[in-house]
């Protein structure tokens, strides 16, 4: 356990009024961290993901039953306080952490779900504006100042703060969702990622990539106010856009439902309150493809920031218990999202690439590739193209935009697109369980007349890189157009051993044309 760094008495620091002395403030909050972690420390490992502008520590929690070790198992990502005056975000935090750490070995839900999980919990996202919010000396309403961003300056202005909320890197400043006023409660920044507070949260989740592979599968931030369940999108209005798949969409969908149904908030689609650009769960989602939620704490929707935000003091227990039965349904089906629309076997396996985000395929990993540059794997989406009035490349994917593709950067001629050669990808290392499922993947390989030379092949390379050839088809005399198909190996012969997936695509017979695309690669859960 990493004990917490010696803070300044609590008096030292602004602190909550009498009348809402049950909030905790910045020293406050990490006592209790402190604690929890001190009485659990084979459960609770205490860290800090970096320092603020100011050089406060935003102090985050791991809790899992090996809490030091980095298991192969799934991973859920809560945060609270982006905006500093949300302080009921920073109380539902710790309530997650006492729920977690408390109830371990008691109740066997939360039991098994520490077992099972690798829970993160990032308690306070803007300290130094969680700290500036209680300083305010005037007005009705002081200590608090109504402060959202964070306390960055901003060259060339007397304004003071970004929106974190608004700084993040996926649509930054796309669709009229942000502020490039450094005066407004929505200033997005000078740039993406200016803001220390947002990279060092980037810098984290990106630190979860674990050999190619994202292991946050799921996340809730939790905000105030409204008592809502927001998914992804907010850069759109539109339900599925070309950067969602419609199952993506449709797990979203469910998982927010769900939860809404267990605590009896709103769920909808984050652009349905507004348009916001540059937020924390389109970057989630759009780059990492993690199943990314806002929720909106208590209280509901008044007419006053001062109502929004400042609930008092006596609903702050009853309103964060009043979430224990959605945050522990969201934790179960966190793991594997594709469980709330019937796919845990198609999706939630080890292993699962629709393609729409880069996963780390290597293109020509043994430096062998014959094929030329245009004309190799890429992921893409495909451009359609016709040889005699017969469609070979395809117009679009069997799920979202993107594939694998041969000769999607080919120029205006047509046998320009020709594979003409050989070209690989291979994937990252597969964990295989001890009864693996069954390897599967979409495909096209269209062709005008050509021979067995032409071919498309998987293989399963092991640890030692011998390579098994599990499946292929070859050409032959018959034009072939554009149809996607299925292709699937058994891998029983790896159970329990690393692997990885090995796909080629060869044009080698003479003056015939060959177009390849590969999409949905899935290592199933066993049926």
């Amino acid at each position: 356990m990493l004990l917490l760094s010696a803070l300044p008495a609590a008096a030292a620091e602004p602190n909550f009024p009498a009348k809402d002395a049950r909030y905790h403030n910045y020293p406050e909050m990490v006592a209790d961290i402190n604690a929890v972690a001190a009485a659990h420390p084979d459960i609770v490992r205490v860290f800090s993901i970096g320092k603020s502008y100011q050089g406060r520590d935003i102090w985050a929690a791991k809790i899992s039953d090996n809490v030091a070790t980095d298991e192969r198992e799934s991973e859920i990502l809560f945060d609270a306080l982006h905006h500093a005056r949300e302080h009921m975000t920073v109380e539902q935090a710790l309530y997650l952490l006492h729920l977690l750490a408390d109830n371990y070995g008691k109740d066997a839900v939360l039991t098994d779900l520490v077992r099972n999980r690798e829970i993160w919990i990032i308690f306070a996202v803007n300290p130094d504006g969680f700290r500036y919010d209680l300083t305010c000396t005037s007005g009705s309403h002081a200590p608090y100042c109504a402060w959202r961003k964070n306390r960055q300056p901003n060259a060339g202005t007397t304004a003071i703060g970004t929106d974190l909320n608004r700084n993040y890197g996926y649509r930054w400043a796309c669709c009229g969702g942000s502020s490039g006023n450094p005066a407004s409660i929505t200033y997005r920044g000078k740039a993406a990622w200016s803001a220390p507070e947002a990279r060092l949260v980037r810098d984290f989740v990106l630190s979860r990539v674990i050999g190619g592979i994202q292991q946050i599968r799921a996340h809730i931030t939790f905000h105030t106010n409204g008592q809502l369940i927001l998914w992804p999108y907010g850069y759109t209005k539109t339900d599925i856009p070309v950067d969602m798949t419609v199952a993506d969409h449709q797990a979203l969908v469910a998982m927010g439902r769900g939860m809404a149904a267990r605590n009896g908030y709103r769920a909808q689609q984050s652009s349905d309150l507004y348009i916001t650009d540059g937020d924390q769960i389109d970057w989630l989602y759009g780059t990492q493809r993690i199943f990314s939620f806002t929720w909106e704490l208590y209280p509901p929707e008044t007419s006053t920031v001062w109502g929004d935000h400042y609930a008092a003091d006596e609903y702050i227990a009853p309103q964060t218990a009043r979430n224990r039965a959605a945050l522990i349904w969201f934790m179960l089906v966190g793991g594997c999202p594709y469980s709330t629309i019937g796919r845990t076997q198609q999706d939630c396996g080890p292993y699962f690439d629709d393609t729409e985000i880069s996963r780390v395929w290597t293109v020509n990993p043994d430096g062998t590739d014959t094929a030329p540059a245009t004309s190799r794997f890429i992921r893409s989406d495909p451009e359609p193209t016709t040889w005699n009035g017969l469609r070979m490349q395809p117009n679009g994917t069997t799920s979202g935009r993107y594939a694998f593709v041969t000769g999607r950067l080919a120029g205006p001629a047509l046998n320009s697109y020709d594979l003409d050669g050989r070209t690989t990808i291979r994937s990252v290392p597969i964990a295989l369980p001890a009864t693996p499922g069954k390897l599967s993947f979409r495909y096209v390989f269209s062709h005008a007349p050509n021979t067995a030379d032409d071919s498309l092949r998987a293989w399963v390379e092991d640890a030692a890189g011998t390579r098994t050839l599990v499946w292929s088809v070859v050409g032959n005399s018959t034009t072939v157009g554009a149809a996607w198909k299925t292709a699937s190996a058994a891998l029983t012969p790896w159970a329990g051993k690393s692997i990885r997936i090995v796909i080629t695509a060869t044009d080698g017979g003479p003056d015939s044309l060959v177009e390849a695309l590969i999409d949905d690669i899935r290592v199933e859960r066993p049926t």
